[in-house]
């Protein structure tokens, strides 16, 4: 699907009660106690629909790498992921469905991507090329949003991760 024809279903808010569940099922599960927090909680993408898609790339497919322009982390409050950190992914219900664990972080030109983190990111035919026809329309609209220009140099903060835990989605 082109994303010019991919459906754009604004994403809701994140469920916070189901988060701290979610979060509390995990310590549980790997016999940690309170008070290990995670450092974000977030959906991967801009839509429902690219949430979804994403996501299962996350817990049934290839993706172990994202994304992110350093801007969008400066606007949201966010700090630049460090590598040991846990994250929370939700879908594009804003439901919880993964801790991921952050394993290599480099920040640079967007057009600085390289095949390897590409194929890591686990996306459409995993090549460069198609990763950069991807992101360039996303970070367009991202930084379309926040009021920002968009060139091929924007910062990039790229990050590779490995799932320490999944749920299924609910019924």
């Amino acid at each position: 699907m082109s994303d010019r024809q991919r459906p754009t279903t604004p994403l809701p808010a994140i469920d916070e009660a189901a988060v701290t569940a979610f979060w509390e099922r995990f310590l549980a599960m790997v016999g940690e106690p309170p008070p290990a927090r995670f450092t974000d909680v977030t959906t991967f993408g801009d839509s429902v629909e690219l949430a979804d898609e994403l996501l299962a790339l996350v817990i049934d497919g290839p993706k172990r790498a994202t994304a992110g322009a350093v801007v969008e982390y400066e606007h949201d409050g966010v700090a630049i992921p460090a590598v040991g950190d846990r994250w929370i992914a939700c879908d594009g219900r804003g439901r919880p469905r993964a801790v991921l664990r952050t394993t290599d972080v480099r920040v640079g030109a967007l057009s600085s991507v390289d095949d390897a983190f590409a194929w890591d990111e686990g996306e459409g035919d995993r090549t460069r090329a198609d990763w950069l026809r991807a992101h360039r329309a996303y970070f367009g609209r991202a930084l379309a949003r926040l009021g920002q220009r968009f060139d091929d140099d924007i910062a990039v903060v790229f990050e590779r991760f490995e799932v320490d835990y999944a749920e299924p989605a609910p019924s």
